[in-house]
């Protein structure tokens, strides 16, 4: 056996290099101690990932209290926040899985401030046509306690006898407004898509500011052109309309035979068809604006597409702009109606007044409930005035009915909603 020799100092024979490896050892094995095991927390958890301050496990990184979670962790212990919905095979969440909340957009001073104004103003306008209603119904109370449900079927106008009701002028209006719209929309309709689709862009402008422009002109303006120049120009084709469809009575005129060269013209002047076509002359500019304003804003992608699988330029129009524009026709037709509805200058220097329902309208004589408030405003009794505000309450109601149809109907036919292309 080997003696071992011992230096001085009692140090081992082998001399400072193996101290110095014993030393090494020694340090090693207290990193060794201190250092946690592979996912061991650093007090007294464990886990398969790096641990926070309080040794939670979790198999990704966590945060200050070292929660577990997918992925980094919250403060609080718990996962953090909303979980991310699960994805299905299209690209949108399976259902039940909870989906990310819809951010919404701070509202400012501004931002409130212009919705208190719109709100306002909604408000005020409300308030201003029940006013106008509640005005018409409290003078309009002693004439309608007199007539009563008679005032709808009564042809004859007689206040003071106390006879007189809204059945002629009534049905006078609506057959001067169906006239004007019938003629008025597909002209209207023909000018806007020849704006927005078919003129050059260089005459696009002075089309549109001469469509504009015809909107401004005063009525009166239109019942004198409607009275000396459009009515003796007119009485050929409304001769024409009696001979070949006589056999309508909408086109029948009493006291002529079809094809007779010596019936006197002047059976078909101051007609509901010749007031008509002046009303339909000044809706026409509203009606188009509208229109034209919905035309231009049809996509331009789905007019270059229709383009390209070979469609022609009324092929496109049929396809892409009608159907977009559906919405704007419909409510351009019907602002235009409750228009011609309430004409009253130019129906009133063009009308033969008459106070029977005339069915006819080639044939002359017509009236309507404007034109009879304007005949009878300036020489009317006290009742005789009740009555005519009662007119002016069932035109007022019709107007109102018209409109909330057509905005009813455009709702239901948004622009842009269908379209083929």
């Amino acid at each position: 056996m080997a003696a071992t020799h011992h230096g001085p100092g009692g140090r081992n024979a082998d001399g400072p290099g193996r101290d110095k490896a014993e030393s090494e050892t020694s340090v090693s094995d207290r990193s060794e101690s201190d250092r946690p095991e592979s996912g061991r927390s650093a007090s007294d958890g464990s886990g398969s990932g790096r641990s926070g301050s309080d040794g939670s496990t979790g198999p990704g990184r966590s945060g200050s209290d070292g929660s577990t979670g997918p992925g980094r962790s919250g403060s609080d212990g718990g996962q953090s926040g909303r979980p991310e919905p699960v994805e299905g095979p299209f690209g949108r969440p399976e259902p039940g899985e909870p989906s990310p909340r819809r951010p919404r957009a701070a509202r400012g001073f501004g931002d409130r401030v212009f919705r208190l104004q719109l709100t306002a103003t909604g408000v005020v306008v409300l308030a201003i046509m029940a006013a106008v209603g509640l005005f018409l119904l409290l003078r309009a109370g002693q004439a309608l306690r007199v007539a009563k449900f008679s005032f709808f079927t009564t042809a004859a106008w007689q206040p003071d006898a106390h006879n007189f009701g809204i059945a002629a002028v009534l049905t006078g209006t609506l057959l001067i407004a169906a006239v004007a719209v019938t003629v008025s929309v597909p002209l209207a309709v023909a000018t806007a898509l020849f704006i927005s689709d078919v003129a050059p862009r260089k005459l696009r402008r002075t089309l549109v500011a001469m469509v504009d422009l015809m909107a401004a002109v005063p009525s009166v303006v239109y019942g004198l052109w409607g009275l000396f120049l459009l009515q003796q120009n007119v009485i050929g084709l409304s001769r024409w309309l009696s001979d070949w469809f006589g056999w309508i009575p909408l086109f029948r005129v009493d006291g002529t035979q079809p094809g007779d060269p010596l019936a006197s013209a002047s059976v078909y002047t101051a007609s509901t068809f010749i007031a008509g076509i002046v009303v339909a002359l000044m809706v026409a500019p509203i009606q188009c604006s509208v229109m034209r304003e919905v035309f231009a804003q049809a996509p331009a992608g789905e007019r270059e597409g229709a383009y390209a699988l070979g469609a022609t330029r009324w092929g496109m129009i049929r396809a892409v702009v009608l159907p977009y524009g559906k919405g704007g026709m419909i409510g351009g037709t019907m602002l235009g109606l409750g228009r011609a509805l309430g004409e009253t200058i130019a129906v009133y220097m063009i009308i033969s007044p008459v106070f029977v329902i005339q069915p006819h309208i080639l044939q002359t004589g017509s009236n309507s409930v404007s034109a009879l408030i304007a005949l009878h405003y300036g020489d009317a009794s006290p009742f005789g005035m009740s009555a005519l505000m009662a007119a002016g309450l069932a035109l007022f109601v019709l107007t109102l009915a018209v409109n909330f149809t057509a905005s009813t109907i455009a709702a239901r036919s948004r622009s842009g909603a269908q379209s083929e292309a």
